[in-house]
């Protein structure tokens, strides 16, 4: 890593925080630390962090919550967050991915296997070989901020797996895709979603763009008009 990149953890046992500050550290990442989900949404809008670790039962505001309200805001929406819980329950996994989270581990893991699963979330963000900036329809998509503009005065600022979604449809303009292919492109194969995430995320999309840009192609998938 040229740069140092920030990873915020939080997490209200105090030894685990203590123990991943410590191997993150050795690994050449900074830390920051928060000890409950209210904090943890204070912190990052102060340090802004290249990825979140988040536990979900928490006091104050557990993950569950924390992941919405960071999903929701301008600033924060677009950075990856993986759930680390003991919460090894297949609902609340998949009730975490699809409010946003990127990745989802249980508790216990070893140090070595965390840090390689946060390694490879960040790769996922990091790697691209498209286009910085899509021109479409009436829409402009410019994935360096993370903003849709249309027209001279609107502009929206849609939080990551949206934009994500919508941008990969953009750049296969008139190609159909199917949902798992999204999910695999967007969430990443190592990562269990089911196929009703897409369908979530296409809808968030059309109640803010509106329903001209991405067709539903009945059993199969979605695509960008053409």
């Amino acid at each position: 890593m040229a740069d140092k990149q920030t990873i915020l953890v939080v997490d209200d046992e105090q030894d685990l925080l203590d123990l991943i500050e410590y191997n993150l550290k050795k690994e050449g990442f900074d830390v920051l630390k928060a000890e409950d989900g209210q904090e943890g949404i204070e912190v990052a809008r102060e340090h802004s962090p290249d990825l979140i670790l988040l536990d979900i039962m928490m006091p104050k505001m557990d993950g569950l919550e924390a992941v919405e309200v960071i999903r929701d805001d301008d600033e924060l929406g677009r950075i990856p967050i993986i759930f680390l819980t003991a919460r090894g329950d297949e609902k609340t996994e998949v009730e975490g991915l699809n409010k946003g989270g990127d990745d989802y581990i249980t508790k216990p893991i070893s140090t070595t296997k965390l840090i390689s699963r946060i390694k490879a979330v960040l790769r996922r963000f990091e790697e691209t070989e498209e286009p910085n900036r899509i021109d479409v329809h009436d829409i402009q998509i410019d994935k360096d901020r993370y903003i849709v503009t249309r027209g001279e005065d609107e502009e929206f600022q849609l939080p990551r797996k949206e934009f994500e979604l919508l941008y990969f449809l953009a750049s296969r303009k008139g190609k159909v895709m199917d949902r798992q292919t999204l999910l695999n492109h967007v969430w990443g194969d190592n990562v269990y979603v089911v196929d009703r995430t897409v369908d979530v995320h296409v809808r968030k999309i059309r109640e803010k763009l509106g329903d001209e840009y991405i067709e539903t192609v009945k059993g199969v998938g979605y695509r960008f008009k053409k």
